[in-house]
């Protein structure tokens, strides 16, 4: 007899268990390497060892909070069967309605607030530098801020959406094309964060503020997703890559 298919009976669901295990195994892992790459990002940034750790809690707590700060009306048509609230479809003709909803903008702490306030200390830090460097700055961030508006789109249900590889890399991009050399090495890190960072909540947040009716969702956080968000992740990778 052939014990072949036997064997390949056994095997199978061998190999399905353990690919699924090396899938746990990376999902385990992936906090333990995000914390790795965000802790390199801010010795990068000039911070202290207690600046860091202070800006790495408040990122991760940070984005459990929303901070709401606007209220929208919209108005729309409905589609309503008035006596479906008893049980009853499909008997009487069914007519639209105008029907008011608010979405609520909010900021998140940790995807937005603290990636804004570390945006803050590197501009002071390129401030004292000045020169060149400073120029190179108003450069990587206009250019990405552009960018990432051409990029951003409503998504309904969700809110505004970017492919979240295209802020890193301009950012990076234009840093290294700028700063070039080693004289410039210790402040690519920071202009790379700032143009990371800035891109995402003006190009792609604040100056799509006016299609936030497009999204029907009730309620659009910038930096909405905490530390998993594209703003944090865009200035992290960027400070890093520089």
């Amino acid at each position: 007899m052939n014990d072949f298919p036997d064997r390949e009976l056994t095997v199978l669901p061998l190999i399905g268990c353990g690919s699924l295990f090396l899938v746990l195994l990376f999902l385990c892992l992936l906090p333990f390497f995000l914390v790795e790459v965000m802790n390199e990002a801010m010795s990068k940034l000039h911070l202290t060892p207690a600046q860091a750790f202070a800006a790495l809690v408040g990122i991760f707590v940070g984005s459990l909070f929303n901070i709401p700060v606007h209220r929208l009306e919209r108005t729309g048509e409905q589609w309503v069967d008035t006596i479906a609230v008893y049980g009853l479809w499909g008997w009487t003709p069914t007519r639209l309605r105008r029907v008011r909803s608010d979405t609520i903008i909010a900021v998140n702490v940790g995807g937005c607030v603290v990636p804004m306030l570390l945006v803050a200390m590197q501009i002071v830090h390129l401030l004292v530098v000045g020169g060149w460097p400073w120029i190179a700055l108003f450069f990587v961030v206009g250019t990405n801020i552009a960018a990432c508006y051409k990029v951003a789109r409503p998504m309904p249900g969700v809110g505004i959406v970017m492919p979240g590889f295209v802020s890193p890399l301009v950012a990076v991009g234009l840093t290294w094309l700028l700063l070039p050399g080693g004289e410039y090495e210790l402040l690519r890190a920071p202009v790379a964060f700032c143009g990371g960072v800035l891109g995402p909540i003006v190009g792609a947040d604040l100056l799509h503020i006016k299609d936030i009716h497009k999204v029907s969702a009730g309620v659009v956080s910038i930096g909405g997703a905490g530390t998993f968000d594209g703003i944090v992740l865009s200035g992290v990778l960027a400070a890093v890559l520089a």
